[in-house]
């Protein structure tokens, strides 16, 4: 037995204190009263042997914690002993005190075979010799009978609610892990896309003035502003997403970026020289859920990026929503020596995920000369 079953707490120790007394005072009782005055004549009475000997069936309870197969061994040894003694104790409720610490606890199918087999022994010869000392009516046995059972079923049922609560808690903390786990996808997800998009933005815009700085003065200023409004957008889309995590309190930012911010993207590319273009077939009305709002702004951008890294400078961005599902779509000339990249890359696997994750699908291939993303994102019951 370990030391944190063998410790006991100071109410535990009182706790068997009490039920030690009360099992020894009822058992003097039943003995000074000849069973309440069921067995008058047919009973030893209560002298100081009678009153030894209560005491000692009644002493093991002390230990109950400790050693409990060895107290209900006493304890129904000590039920029979009174009987045997002439001592007319025939409700005998210490054994069923015992059971109860027994079937609270975690055991093995041996440990169950072996109280049975003891407390059926011990019940036939308490009835065996009962019925030789003092003849009682079947009821006498009942009672006593009753009491072991229930005492078994109450120690079982706490067990049970025991062992429930345990694997609620268990199953509370795995979910508390398993959301942890997810919000931490969702963050790097979130920074991935975002900071990748800005930095290689950057480049794009910072290759674009370096080519034009002597020619072109003015889109070279063009260029360094863009640049300067990306970085500033990244900083606040990086404290959008990390806000939240700052001493657990939600952060008092503005909202994470959503379609309605796909044609500034689409100026953005194209302010950089690029001939990027958007088809907007969806309703100015059009009100999706957050999600959904954020996954299309995200593929959009992942998109856009990679059409702009592997892409001829061309590309042209679809969006459409019908029947409770927007498509969005980004097409673009696949420049000469290019490699199909469908299965390649974080940027392709980070969409399909936010795809999947709204129960939507994100198909990514090269089609002749051109290259395609096109991704479905349900918009979920009750969407207009």
């Amino acid at each position: 037995m370990s030391r944190i079953q063998s410790a006991r707490s100071p109410r535990q120790i009182a706790l068997d204190a009490a039920l030690t007394t009360a099992v020894f005072g009822f058992s003097v009782a039943q003995v000074a009263t000849q069973a309440f005055g069921a067995k008058t004549g047919q009973a030893g009475s209560a002298d100081v042997v009678g009153v030894a000997v209560c005491l000692l069936a009644a002493l093991p309870l002390l230990v109950r914690h400790r050693a409990p197969r060895a107290a209900l061994v006493a304890v129904l040894v000590g039920t029979v002993a009174l009987v045997a003694l002439d001592l007319a104790v025939l409700t005998a409720p210490a054994p069923a005190i015992v059971l109860v610490t027994l079937a609270e606890r975690d055991r093995r199918r041996q440990d169950a075979s072996f109280i049975l087999i003891a407390c059926i022994a011990a019940f036939a010869a308490f009835v065996a010799v009962t019925w030789a000392r003092f003849e009682p009516e079947s009821g006498e046995y009942t009672i006593t009978a009753l009491l072991w059972a229930g005492g078994w079923i109450v120690g079982d049922r706490r067990r049970l609610a025991r062992q429930r609560a345990a694997q609620e808690r268990e199953r509370t903390v795995r979910e508390q892990r398993l959301a942890v786990a997810e919000e931490r996808t969702r963050i790097a997800r979130e920074l991935h896309d975002s900071v990748g998009h800005a930095i290689n933005s950057i480049l794009i815009q910072a290759g674009a003035a370096r080519l034009v700085q002597d020619s072109q003065p003015e889109r070279r200023r063009e260029a360094i502003a863009s640049i300067e409004a990306i970085a500033r957008e990244t900083i606040q889309d990086v404290d959008a997403i990390l806000g939240g995590m700052r001493d657990g309190a939600p952060a008092d930012l503005e909202p994470l970026p959503g379609i309605d911010r796909i044609a500034a993207l689409v100026e953005r590319h194209r302010a950089a020289g690029l001939d990027f273009s958007l088809r907007d077939r969806t309703s100015p009305e059009l009100r999706l859920p957050p999600p959904v709002d954020r996954a299309a702004y995200r593929i959009a951008q992942e998109a856009m990026t990679n059409a702009a890294r592997h892409g001829t400078g061309a590309a042209e961005l679809t969006l459409e929503c019908r029947d409770g599902v927007l498509t969005l779509a980004v097409a673009n000339p696949v420049a000469d020596g290019a490699t199909a990249r469908a299965a390649g890359g974080h940027g392709l696997t980070g969409m399909r995920e936010r795809a999947a994750l709204l129960g939507g699908t994100l198909d990514a291939r090269r089609v002749g000369d051109r290259f395609e993303v096109r991704a479905t994102l349900p918009q979920g019951p009750g969407a207009p």
